[in-house]
């Protein structure tokens, strides 16, 4: 049972921590608000309201009895004069009239409410009365004999004028203090905002230089120690860069001086193969350094995803390959590394097959790449191989030795360093398809 409230409750309340918190805060406010409302107009304002109609009936009472006693022209005179003057009561005697047939009192006013039963308690059905025609006047019309006896008095004989005055204090500091508790909470929530783009931001690779701790402690606390983890990461992929350069200036050199020594060689079949094993290992140093630095330092950019990958097939034939595309699409990349991705997901296929068909789309939150090949496609238990550093297989894909292993590795790196994602599957060409999702 709690299981399925707790449930419901999620699914009801607001996603965002502003709004959550905006909802602790004003739900009490609210709430006692809504309490005092209905203990002033239980208590005092039902009770003031019916006493008050209760003494008016009094007086219509009065003025009947004293009509019923004399109805000579000079005493109605007399009478309305004296009721205009003291009660601010307009009488008019209309005779051979009937009272209206249309009912306009409010069924669920309390004002409404409270004249019907006092005047129902004296008067029987005999009587006739509206509040809504005029603003400040009441028309109350009873019938007696052959006449109609209509009174106007103001509304403020049966309704406490303090009620709108109560109402008015009520609604109006309630506001302010929910004004002041948004403007509150949304100085706490901005750097938390800061703090959840700034991690998305880094997350996809980008630099975040303009992070600075702000808010209450734990926020500041928080932002800090985000601040230091970032800074040490990035020192580590710097070392790692510099390591791997130094690693690279070391190696190229006795790589060298073997070439030089087997091209003075006097066995050329020996040499060539063991000169071609060194070309080899050369490629798999500048691949390795490559997908080292697929994280490296740039700066991101608007990228028109169409005219993007156009300019990349510019480099190939046109008929090994066919181009679609849905919508007009822009993201937000580092271009070097996304052309980077690119060509060697269109090199691959181009690689293992003859043709291959490229197609952009856009869902709700990501622009979709999907590029297929008519080769021999990829055994389904080696989709999750494929993807680490060095690997190939000796079947299907691996005949083809020009690579050493880390085009899908640093394509994968590359896309998930933009906080993407990218997937293989059976293309419809029957080779293999490659699906990469990049969020806008």
């Amino acid at each position: 049972m709690f299981y399925g409230l707790n449930n419901i409750l999620k699914k009801i309340l607001p996603k965002r921590l502003f709004y959550r918190a905006l909802i602790i805060v004003a739900a009490p406010v609210i709430l006692l608000q809504l309490i005092i409302s209905i203990v002033f107009f239980d208590s005092i304002w039902i009770k003031a309201n019916k006493g008050m109609t209760r003494s008016l009936v009094g007086e219509v009472v009065t003025l009947f009895d004293v009509y019923k006693s004399n109805q000579s022209k000079e005493n109605i005179k007399n009478l309305t004069d004296l009721y205009k003057k003291n009660f601010d009561f307009v009488i008019n005697i209309k005779t051979d009239e009937k009272l209206p047939e249309t009912r306009s009192d409010r069924r669920f006013s309390p004002m409404d409410r409270s004249l019907r039963r006092e005047m129902k308690s004296v008067f029987q059905n005999n009587y006739w009365f509206d509040t809504v025609t005029y603003i400040d006047l009441v028309d109350l019309r009873i019938k007696t004999n052959n006449e109609i006896i209509q009174i106007f008095f103001p509304k403020a004989k049966i309704a406490p004028s303090s009620v709108r005055v109560f109402v008015l204090w009520l609604i109006v500091p309630s506001l302010l203090l929910i004004l002041i508790a948004i403007i509150f909470l949304k100085n706490q929530t901005r750097p938390l905002v800061k703090l959840s783009k700034a991690a998305e931001r880094f997350g996809k690779g980008e630099l975040v230089e303009d992070l600075r701790p702000s808010g209450a402690l734990e926020i500041r606390k928080a932002t800090y120690e985000f601040d230091r983890m970032m800074k040490r990461i990035n020192r580590h992929l710097a070392q790692r860069s510099e390591m791997l350069s130094g690693i690279s200036h070391d190696l190229r050199t006795p790589l060298t001086r073997l070439k030089l020594q087997l091209a003075m060689m006097e066995k050329k079949d020996l040499a060539e193969k063991m000169s071609s094993d060194i070309d080899e290992m050369e490629k798999m140093l500048n691949d390795y350094l490559q997908y080292a630095k697929s994280q490296a330092e740039e700066s991101s950019s608007k990228i028109d995803l169409n005219v993007f990958i156009k300019e990349i097939l510019k480099n190939y034939d046109e008929k090994r390959y066919d181009f679609s595309s849905e919508h007009n699409i822009e993201i937000e990349g580092r271009k070097n590394l996304i052309r980077r991705c690119i060509i060697n997901i269109i090199g691959n296929g181009l690689s293992y097959g003859d043709k291959i068909s490229i197609q952009t789309k856009k869902s709700v939150n990501s622009a979709i790449i999907i590029v297929e090949d008519n080769g021999p496609g990829i055994p389904k238990e080696e989709y999750s191989n494929v993807f680490k550093p060095f690997y190939r297989i000796d079947k299907s894909r691996g005949l083809n030795k020009s690579g050493v292993g880390l085009g899908l590795s640093i394509s994968q790196d590359i896309i998930k360093s933009h906080g993407g994602n990218i997937s293989l599957s059976k293309a419809k060409l029957g080779g293999l398809l490659v699906k990469i999702s990049l969020p806008f």
